[in-house]
């Protein structure tokens, strides 16, 4: 079908040999009311490691970068991420769930500006 070849370009990315990587960053529509989008993006979402949604509502309210954060992650992060880092990946989504976009969004660049770095954020976990 007409997916094939494109789909064969985005699974590339897991055949390259004798190390080396390749990185591709393809985007979709969704959301949009054709079904034939839907189709589209269902046929290549299994084909992604990491997935990022936008959120057009945060876009809006001028927040940056306009993600929505509960919808967004990568696959196998267990294999990515330290234990520690992972579990509190863990209790952070947990802290986040509830809230709305918007919010989850804001609070977590709210705590990030509070720190130097990754590894220091985490670790303000602990207090």
């Amino acid at each position: 079908n007409a997916l094939q070849r494109p789909k064969r370009f985005f699974g590339a990315a897991r055949n390259i040999e004798e190390g080396g990587s390749l990185t591709i960053i393809a985007t979709a529509l969704i959301d949009t009311g054709s079904r034939m989008d839907e189709v589209i993006f269902e046929e290549f979402k299994g084909t992604g490691n990491s997935e990022i949604v936008l959120d057009r509502k945060v876009a809006d309210k001028r927040v940056f970068p306009a993600m929505d954060i509960l919808k967004s992650g990568t696959r196998k992060e267990d294999l990515l991420t330290p234990r520690d880092v992972l579990q509190k990946t863990y209790v952070l989504r947990r802290i986040l769930n509830p809230m709305g976009p918007q919010d989850a969004i804001e609070f977590l660049i709210d705590k990030l500006r509070q720190t130097k770095n990754n590894a220091e954020f985490f670790q303000s976990m602990n207090t």
